[in-house]
């Protein structure tokens, strides 16, 4: 199975970028894993509803256009749903025998994402009702991916 973590927006910190790279270099024995970032569309700090939902709109293309008809797509929404690490486990080995060509994870940007990313999704998973940076995130879902595949094979690391 290959994985893809989409990241609307960009990874700018280098503490943040060293820490995904990181798990990614540790994922390498499990499974085939690439990050996508910097799709996020520009906006006006101060933009109104109408001006956020047409950045949205765009992110969301932008997203979707990656997404292969045979992909499974998994979106990071703090409405999704909270999950135990071993859960999370589980759940890769369900889309490692799915017969599906990749899983691709979104994050979205500072709003979010778009509706049309949500209803095609498969799966809306939540980290926390907390919000954080979504460079965090990604380094979070790196770390969750590398502890999930430590979980399904026995080996340590997971405590």
């Amino acid at each position: 199975m290959r994985y893809r973590i989409i990241s609307v927006g960009k990874i700018k910190e280098a503490f943040y970028l060293n820490g995904i790279k990181e798990y990614l270099k540790r994922l390498q024995p499990y499974s085939s894993i690439e990050l996508v970032d910097g799709l996020e569309e520009k906006t006006n700090p101060r933009a109104g509803l109408s001006e956020i939902n047409r950045v949205l709109s765009r992110e969301g293309e932008r997203v979707l256009k990656l997404v292969g008809d045979d992909d499974i797509l998994v979106v990071l929404d703090i409405q999704g749903n909270s999950i135990s690490s071993e859960a999370f486990a589980q759940l890769l080995e369900q889309w490692n025998i799915s017969g599906k060509s990749r899983v691709n994870l979104v994050i979205g940007g500072s709003h979010g994402l778009s509706e049309e990313v949500r209803k095609r999704a498969h799966y809306r998973i939540s980290f926390s009702p907390m919000t954080f940076p979504h460079q965090m995130a990604v380094l979070i879902l790196s770390e969750q991916l590398y502890r999930g595949f430590k979980i399904l094979k026995g080996e340590p690391y997971h405590k």
